[in-house]
């Protein structure tokens, strides 16, 4: 298991030492932890303490990943799940979750092991029992799963690419101005599971969606994402609903996969905002 970050150290003992209930943030593939800065400054206005967590071996820098995107290669779903989970761990109080697209995934992943007190899952990748295939969903994913050898290689998309599964709700100049602030490279193995989980009950993309210890969870999906188009959300959603704690389901309209990064990223916090707010106060109780 890869060792805690020292930027993940000091948010957990900052949180800590607060008094505030912690917000656990998780980023997906061809992002870093600084992705959700904006909305760790938000949640933290908010009055609650915020962890960005890294998958294993994650650079701190845009920079750095550029220089070294070998570093991305051969990370899997189950090994970042453990990740987060020993994140977690570390905090005195259990945590609100919230993740995007294979962070959404994860975020799952944890509530489904009764790690969250309250759960967000933006965009999420699909696990096993999600059986919609959208065609521009394998678009999306064709860059890597293009490839067999992509499953242990790092893999960095093209403009145009990142354009049609993450930009294309947005400007052609703001899609440039994504691309080129956040966009790094992304291990290959996440995308190569999500696709085979329904023929590998082994899966590591997978989800206990019956534990009663989940707690209540969002799942917000753009209504013009390619990457995960509403299919999957709402299949996600009615794996999800059966569960005995709150589930619920909401689109959000002409926003595609690059939502929670775009210029629009505000309307989307504010809905994950107010959804923790209902079920988690920002002081220990």
């Amino acid at each position: 298991m890869a060792d805690i970050a020292p930027r993940e150290t000091t948010q957990i003992d900052q949180a800590n030492d607060s008094g505030r209930t912690p917000v656990v943030f998780i980023h997906g593939l061809w992002l870093l932890p600084s992705s959700w800065d904006r909305w760790t400054a938000l949640f933290e206005e908010a009055g609650y303490a915020t962890v960005t967590a890294s998958w294993p071996d994650d650079p701190e820098t845009v920079e750095e990943a550029r220089a070294h995107p070998e570093v991305f290669a051969n990370k899997t779903v189950g090994q970042v799940a453990d990740h987060v989970g020993e994140v977690i761990g570390k905090l005195s109080t259990k945590p609100a979750v919230i993740g995007h697209s294979f962070g959404g995934l994860l975020a799952q992943i944890i509530a489904g092991r009764g790690l969250s007190a309250v759960s967000v899952a933006i965009d999420p990748a699909p696990f096993r029992g999600v059986l919609p295939l959208p065609v521009s969903s394998l678009r999306s994913a064709l860059p890597v799963l293009g490839n067999p050898a992509n499953r242990q290689r790092a893999v960095t998309l093209t403009f145009d690419q990142f354009r049609y599964g993450w930009a294309n709700a947005v400007s052609e100049g703001e899609a440039k101005q994504l691309y080129e602030q956040f966009h790094v490279a992304a291990p290959g193995a996440p995308l190569f599971q999500a696709a085979t989980a329904n023929l590998n009950p082994k899966t590591e993309a997978k989800v206990d969606t019956a534990n009663p210890g989940r707690g209540p969870l969002l799942i917000i999906d753009g209504g013009k994402d390619h990457t995960v188009p509403w299919a999957i959300a709402s299949a996600s959603f009615k794996r999800q609903r059966h569960n005995p704690q709150v589930t619920e389901l909401v689109s959000v309209p002409n926003r595609g996969h690059a939502l929670t990064i775009d210029s629009g990223w505000r309307g989307v916090a504010d809905k994950a905002l107010a959804f923790v707010q209902r079920f988690v106060e920002p002081a220990r109780t």
